[in-house]
């Protein structure tokens, strides 16, 4: 999303002054990035990301008046040029799933090294999505007993993939990266880089991180497998 010729634009959402200040630090260390906005709770996120534009929301997900999932929502169904990447203390439980269905582009926990935070917001920034391998892990295993009989899959979604399309989103699935894939499956990186937009647009999803929940609540990947 971000122009290479510019910073990326980072807001800051956290009701927490000095996590802010903090936060604030890091970033402003990196020449790459520009923090242009700090807000207290979720409607005031709401708010500046709506008149600043920025490129990478970094939200918290407890805050007063409104929490991070339901700003989360509100700035994806305005549609606005802004991508949001949550930070929390709390990294399972409902919050992992509302953030993800409300439209993140990631969730990382809040002790995130600054050096992976650092590549995360560019990472979110460049259109992709990540999600902490830990917070994943434990989703899934939280939620594997739900999941169905992959055999009996009926999402009518994956019906309009083809086969090496689905092959590719179950690597996606699994955390592999683009050129991961590429080597696995012995094609070139923008081969699946083409496959993985088209994935993307027949699910209907955003990115990458919720083609991997839909992966796994149809039941076309199961944790562990």
């Amino acid at each position: 999303m971000a122009d290479d010729a510019r910073p990326v634009r980072v807001l800051l959402a956290d009701d927490q002054p000095l996590l802010r200040t903090g936060f604030r630090l890091v970033l402003g260390a990196q020449p790459d990035l520009d923090v242009v906005g700090e807000a207290g709770d979720g409607a005031e996120a709401v708010s500046l990301a709506r008149r600043l534009l920025p490129d990478v929301v970094l939200m918290d997900v407890r805050m007063p008046r409104m929490d991070g999932v339901a700003a989360t929502r509100a700035i994806v169904e305005a549609r606005l040029p802004v991508r949001v990447l949550v930070l929390t203390t709390f990294d399972l439980d409902e919050y992992v799933v509302g953030a993800l269905r409300a439209g993140a582009s990631g969730f990382l926990a809040k002790d995130i090294p600054a050096d992976d935070l650092v590549t995360a917001i560019r990472t979110v920034a460049a259109g992709e999505a990540v999600v902490a391998p830990r917070i994943l892990k434990r989703l899934l295993d939280r939620f594997a007993a739900a999941l169905p009989d992959p055999h009996e899959t009926t999402t009518p979604a994956l019906a309009t993939l083809t086969e090496r399309e689905r092959e590719v989103l179950v690597q996606v699935a699994r955390g592999l990266s683009n050129a991961e894939i590429a080597r696995k499956l012995t094609v070139s990186e923008t081969t699946i880089k083409t496959h993985v937009g088209h994935v993307l647009t027949k699910l209907g999803v955003r990115d990458r991180v919720q083609a991997v929940v839909l992966a796994y609540e149809s039941g076309l990947v199961r944790p562990g497998a």
